[in-house]
């Protein structure tokens, strides 16, 4: 499906080095900020204090996360949990205060405007937890990462595999750089956001790569230049159309999801926008610096033997 077509190829190869030093430099200053500053990690990883709470009836998100803020916990998360009357409450560790006395102050602030609501539980997260899902989830991105160059490579070739894990882990770097410059909060959903980009990336990474692949056959006299050429502004139609569709789906979690979606979003939001610019100009240009060939994709066709006796 197209809803517009291009007539003459775009040059992309020709201005592939400029983008891939932009790339570089946009990759280094994540890089430095992830070592020079690090990420902000959330309850999730840090460890702290778990509540759950049931109002009478369904309570105003925003009011509580004001009540709890006037303790001094403006970073305190605050969500719907099971049905619309109960709520779970993330408190990070304080200081000479144990989770039954940090649980004791919420409970008196959020009775205070004579608000009925019940303790459900309380439960105190180590943070040696958090550190296992810190292992546990460079594990993830490193198997899946695996998992993607295994594919490509059986599916295409070496050369596209290194190209595109390349791509990706751009991706996931980027990210994880803006999480660490704007000191964005960091969770298990933010989490589950990179991982669903390293798929979603290579996906977009897939579409082109078949259509080089696909020129290779049709395009015989053609340069490796104008295979690539080609096979990307053939594919953005359908590159504008899937990622516009999945882009209005994530703004409106952006704009509509609440808190506990945010940054869910956010994350998506940059992976789709580089995984876009990745695909492109990351991953075809090195495609092109490893010099794939025709015959790296294209299996010579087997002449008929000449010699049968007639």
């Amino acid at each position: 499906m197209e809803f517009f077509r291009i007539k003459h190829d775009i040059p992309f190869m020709r201005y592939a080095l400029i983008f891939n030093v932009i790339s570089v430099i946009t990759f280094l200053i994540a890089v430095a900020s992830l070592v020079g500053k690090g990420l902000n990690y959330g309850v999730d990883f840090t460890g702290g204090t778990v509540m759950e709470v049931s109002y009478a009836q369904a309570p105003d998100l925003n009011k509580i996360r004001d009540e709890i803020g006037k303790l001094g916990f403006t970073d305190a998360a605050v969500q719907s949990f099971g049905t619309s009357r109960d709520v779970l409450v993330r408190l990070p560790v304080k200081q000479g205060l144990s989770s039954a006395q940090l649980s004791e102050q919420v409970m008196t602030e959020l009775r205070k405007d004579g608000a009925s609501v019940e303790m459900r539980r309380v439960e105190f997260v180590g943070p040696q937890v958090g550190k296992e899902l810190i292992e546990n989830g460079a594990l993830a991105l490193l198997f899946v990462s695996l998992g993607i160059v295994a594919y490509l490579a059986l599916r295409f070739e070496w050369k596209f595999g290194v190209a595109a894990i390349i791509a990706n882990l751009h991706d996931v770097v980027i990210i994880l750089g803006f999480f660490s410059v704007f000191q964005w909060e960091f969770s298990l959903t933010v989490l589950a956001a990179v991982l669903a980009i390293l798929g979603y990336s290579v996906n977009e990474s897939v579409v082109v790569f078949d259509r080089i692949r696909e020129n290779f056959r049709k395009m015989r006299k053609a340069s490796v230049t104008t295979v690539i050429d080609n096979a990307i502004t053939r594919t953005m139609s359908r590159t504008i159309i899937t990622h516009g569709c999945t882009q209005l789906m994530v703004t409106s979690m952006l704009f509509f999801g609440g808190e506990t979606l945010h940054y869910f979003a956010l994350a998506l939001t940059i992976g789709i926008l580089f995984g876009i610019y990745s695909s492109v100009l990351v991953a075809s240009p090195i495609v092109m610096w490893l010099r794939v060939s025709r015959e790296d994709l294209v299996k010579p066709e087997k002449k008929a033997d000449v010699g049968a006796a007639i």
